[in-house]
């Protein structure tokens, strides 16, 4: 039998037959008005299964007024202590907050003026998939941050190296400019399946929580 609790919205093969994952849901909300029209939103897409609390096999739809601390200290319990992936709504982020986002392991943010249906599917699958999904104002923000910090680090005598491999290096670098995985195949002539070991195997030895997470680090470290 099937298990229903499989955490990706993509095509797969059982007893012959192909079925689609669906992808668990738990949505989280200062307000009810706010999440239930988040679920009302979400109930419409079959590859949606809504949960009632976030879960390691779930992808944790956060909505936030602010990101205070109270905010950050429910993102860190959610990722890091229950192990959900996760995408945060929010109406604004300050620079300071930026980089404490993607050391959570964050790595789908929607801003809330563009939470449509689309939107929010959009970015729930990418979190299933451990990829990111940043909106482009945003991801210039966060480039432009760490390379800021990474040029005041630029001569400290000790630095440690992150060791990345060349490959990891050309596939981090597609990544920061917002190819999906079967784009960055096609330009470095790899299978998708070669992409993601590349992947898989860097956050795995480097302790990273996905790809938003891996981009910020090789920036940090002067790779890219």
């Amino acid at each position: 039998m099937l298990n229903s609790l499989r955490t990706a919205a993509v095509p797969d093969i059982a007893d012959g037959l192909a079925v689609r994952r669906r992808v668990p849901v738990a949505v989280t909300a200062p307000d009810p008005i706010s999440r239930e029209g988040a679920v009302s939103q979400l109930r419409r897409h079959p590859e949606i299964e809504l949960r009632e609390q976030p879960a390691p096999d779930t992808v944790a739809l956060l909505i936030e007024t602010t990101l205070d601390e109270a905010a950050l200290t429910r993102l860190r319990r959610i990722v890091r202590s229950e192990g959900s992936r996760a995408v945060v709504v929010v109406d604004a982020i300050r620079e300071t907050e930026l980089l404490d986002i993607v050391g959570c392991g964050i790595g789908a943010i929607v801003w809330r003026h563009e939470a449509t249906a689309h939107r929010l599917v959009q970015a729930v699958l990418a979190a299933a998939r451990g990829d990111g999904d940043l909106p482009a104002d945003l991801l210039g923000r966060l480039i432009s941050q760490v390379g800021a910090m990474h040029r005041g680090a630029a001569g400290r005598v000790g630095a440690p190296s992150l060791g990345l491999q060349p490959r990891e290096v050309d596939v981090l670098r597609l990544v920061a400019e917002g190819l999906d995985t079967g784009e960055i195949a096609s330009k470095l002539s790899y299978s998708e399946r070669t992409v993601k070991n590349v992947i898989h195997g860097l956050t795995t030895r480097l302790h990273l929580r996905n790809r938003a997470h891996a981009v910020a680090y090789a920036l940090r470290e002067g790779y890219i």
